[in-house]
């Protein structure tokens, strides 16, 4: 008869405890991927956030630009048909973009689709705005920029 709590086979002794650490091995690799991941993922996020807000800060710089139609007055602002709006104390600047008006001297006419036939009671002077924009650069080391351009057509009286 054998004994309770006997001799068990020689065989398999430390068996359990192989596994065991196996088990750790493969636990520890499977946290070890998901933190590289969920690391990849915050730095994506943020990558994406920066290059959003370039966006939007070079789009606000175009609207705070338009809104004022005294930018797009010809005399005496413009030198070599450039100008920098924010150069003017009454342009605030709200958005911190870079902001350059180029009058476009080589456009002639009414833009296409415009519905604006071949007339000499209207002319047209064509500007390109190019408004530059950064994310915030005490958040990412690496910055994000984005530059938007807009044409702009003003409607002025011809000369008959």
């Amino acid at each position: 008869m054998g004994t309770i709590g006997g001799p068990r086979n020689p065989g398999c002794r430390g068996s359990a405890l192989v596994i065991a650490l196996v088990m750790m091995v493969v636990l520890c690799l499977i946290g070890l991927a998901s933190s590289l991941t969920s690391t990849l993922e915050i730095r994506l996020s943020g990558t994406k956030r920066g290059s959003t807000d370039a966006f939007y800060a070079a789009d606000s710089g175009v609207q705070v630009v338009l809104a004022r139609v005294e930018n797009f007055d010809l005399p005496g602002k413009y030198v070599n048909d450039k100008y920098n709006p924010f150069s003017d104390p009454a342009n605030i600047n709200p958005t911190n973009a870079e902001v350059l008006i180029e009058h476009d001297t080589t456009q002639k006419g009414a833009p296409r689709g415009s519905g604006f036939g071949v007339t000499g009671a209207l002319g047209f002077e064509h500007y390109v705005i190019a408004s530059t924009g950064k994310d915030r650069l005490e958040v990412n080391p690496s910055t994000s920029v984005c530059t938007v351009e807009q044409k702009v057509v003003r409607l002025v009286p011809g000369a008959e």
